[in-house]
């Protein structure tokens, strides 16, 4: 016969505290970002490499920031505000509203859903030298003219643009200077997912594993997106039993 033994009540925790510390975590880790990329006004192009290099920290921390907004949401228990009415447009039809305001990436809400399932091409190894069958004429001119060939550009050495990286990382700067407003933003969100009737997914975090999860932490990042983690799993309400 099996026994339940009680276990010893765990102190509260102040989840406050927890997402202000884990808030200048991130804010910290962001700017490091940002120094590697030169500041606002980096370099037009950098190197595959350092754009790997941030993406490995990025990637985690939006999925951190985005459970933060989860704990805030259910701590705070906002509700969602009723809809706004549609406003009419000040310009006539067939006009168009134009200015020089810079375009700013809201924040993702939403975890990218996992793909369980990929299909990768085929690797295409480069020959080096034709194949001969004879040293006839035509061969000899052939294994001439690829001795003499320029060298194949290595596609992983050019450099990329850091416009989306900048974009994204403003987007997540944006959100952590104010969480609050980022919380209203999905709640609103929430309340028009649930109109929508053939829907898979409602919540904001995605089953399983979080996007940049790594199984043994290398990073300071890795630590943080764990203990986000953690909050926003414990702050959600349990699923509902569809069985």
């Amino acid at each position: 016969m099996f026994t339940f033994c009680s276990l010893p009540k765990q102190p509260a925790m102040d989840i406050p505290a927890a997402i202000d510390l884990n808030k200048t975590f991130l804010a910290r880790i962001i700017a490091g970002l940002f120094t590697l990329l030169g500041g606002g006004a980096g370099p037009a192009r950098i190197s595959v490499e350092l754009h790997r290099r941030i993406v490995r920290v990025l990637r985690p921390a939006e999925s951190a920031v985005r459970r933060l907004i989860v704990v805030l949401v259910t701590i705070t228990g906002m509700k969602a505000p009723p809809p706004r009415a549609q406003r009419r447009s000040s310009v006539p039809p067939g006009l168009a509203r134009t200015g020089d305001a810079k375009k700013r990436q809201s924040f993702a809400l939403f975890d990218p859903r996992q793909r369980f399932w990929r299909q990768r091409p085929a690797k295409k190894t480069p020959r080096a030298l034709p194949r001969i069958i004879s040293l006839t004429d035509e061969g000899l001119r052939r294994l001439k003219e690829s001795l003499n060939a320029p060298p194949v550009p290595d596609k992983k050495a050019e450099d990329v643009s850091p416009i989306n990286l900048l974009r994204r990382l403003e987007a997540v700067v944006g959100a952590l200077n104010d969480l609050p407003h980022q919380a209203k933003r999905l709640v609103r969100a929430l309340a028009r997912r649930q109109n929508v009737p053939k829907l898979k997914f409602r919540t904001p975090l995605r089953p399983g594993r979080p996007p940049g999860h790594r199984q043994k932490p290398r990073l300071e990042i890795d630590h943080v997106l764990r203990e986000c983690e953690w909050l926003a799993r414990n702050a959600l309400p349990p699923a509902p039993d569809t069985s």
